[in-house]
């Protein structure tokens, strides 16, 4: 039995005085009009679940205006256990808490991990590089505390040798001794990018064909560090072949490094590492961002939340907590069916919407709906 999300109660959180939400093991949709706070309840919903939220506030903006605190908990339930995730925020501070314990972001991420869709997720295939590379580091850090604590190593090394290149006493002998840190946790954080992005293209592939007609869609790593036809890294498949590709990376990223050692004194910014890296989509070989309709590139984007789901499944043994805001407006009613075709299988949902007209009778029949405003079905 797989652990779900039970309960979510807020306190003077955003625009609740207090509100206490159970949740179905199936699906939960949320209905009711703009501005009422359904998009609040499934932000609280990913805060505590990967530590993080797509809104990225400031503490003080979780509180409700004129209050001095407010306080989050979300119960987990399963495999013989209750477990009890909080979040807190007073003073402008923010704290989570496990079992009424206080914990890092990392004590609240990896139980039930969250995958989110929102209106915002549909630009991902056309707007920038930044964008793709969150989606996946975000994905990663939920399911691998290794990862976790590369991405957040490998930013701080970042920040700290492009505040050397803006000093007017920066030399190339001073950037040289970052070099290596830049090479060494980069290229770990690389490897892990790379694996797993290849799950995630695996389901990818299969899903969009499906919402397709029969299109063949890819995703590829594009690293800032080499030219496509450099010569391949060693295939992951085990312990050592994966620290020979790590090796493998840094050198060519500490050979850039090198290289644009000039450029990057001049312009004052470290060019070259994941920071700088591409994930690009095709669609029949082409690049998606460039020539795919607006309609393929949301199909892109819903095998890429499906694959989120199925890697889940793969890596813990559980699949997480489906994340659905007001998506549902933004589909044609061909995707929207398929989607929701494919949302079952046992996971977890929690959909919010203005509309319970996107949906048909036997898909209200099997969910719980919540009418925030007052009321429930």
């Amino acid at each position: 039995m797989s652990i779900y999300a039970r309960t979510l109660s807020v306190t003077e959180y955003r625009s609740f005085p207090s509100f206490e939400l159970d949740l179905a093991r199936g699906v939960t949709v949320l209905v009711g009009h703009n501005a009422v706070g359904k998009t609040n309840l499934v932000e609280a919903l990913q805060l505590l679940t990967s530590g993080r939220s797509f809104r990225k506030p400031s503490p003080r903006e979780l509180v409700r205006a004129g209050g001095p605190r407010c306080s989050m908990k979300l119960t987990l339930e399963g495999e013989g256990r209750v477990i009890d995730m909080g979040c807190v925020v007073e003073d402008g501070r923010r704290a989570f808490m496990r079992n009424g314990k206080r914990c890092r972001a990392a004590g609240v991420r990896g139980v039930v991990p969250s995958v989110l869709f929102c209106p915002d997720d549909l630009d991902l295939v056309k707007r920038g590089a930044r964008l793709r590379r969150e989606a996946l580091d975000g994905f990663g850090i939920q399911l691998n505390e290794s990862y976790a604590q590369l991405a957040s190593t490998y930013e701080r090394t970042v920040e700290q040798r492009n505040s050397l290149l803006k000093e007017p006493f920066c030399t190339r002998d001073l950037l040289d001794a970052w070099n290596d840190s830049i090479a060494s946790t980069g290229a770990a954080l690389t490897v892990h990018r790379l694996a797993l992005l290849s799950r995630i293209r695996e389901h990818l592939i299969d899903v969009y064909a499906g919402l397709s007609g029969g299109e063949a869609a890819d995703v590829s790593y594009v690293p800032s560090w080499g030219a496509p036809d450099a010569t391949p890294l060693p295939a992951v498949a085990d312990a050592s072949s994966r620290a020979d590709r790590i090796e493998a990376v840094r050198a060519r990223i500490a050979s850039a490094l090198d290289e644009r050692a000039g450029e990057e004194l001049r312009r004052g910014i470290t060019l070259v590492g994941p920071h700088r890296d591409e994930i690009a989509f095709t669609i029949d070989g082409r690049d998606a961002r460039t020539f795919a309709s607006q309609g393929q590139q949301r199909s892109l984007v819903l095998a890429w939340k499906i694959a989120e789901v199925e890697v889940t499944r793969e890596i813990l043994g559980r699949p997480p907590l489906l994340l659905l805001d007001d998506v549902m407006s933004e589909l044609d009613e061909t995707r929207r069916q398929a989607f929701l075709g494919l949302v079952g299988g046992g996971v977890q949902t929690v959909i919010t919407t203005t509309n319970l007209g996107y949906f048909d009778d036997s898909a209200l029949d099997r969910a719980k709906v919540v009418k925030i405003g007052g009321g429930s079905r």
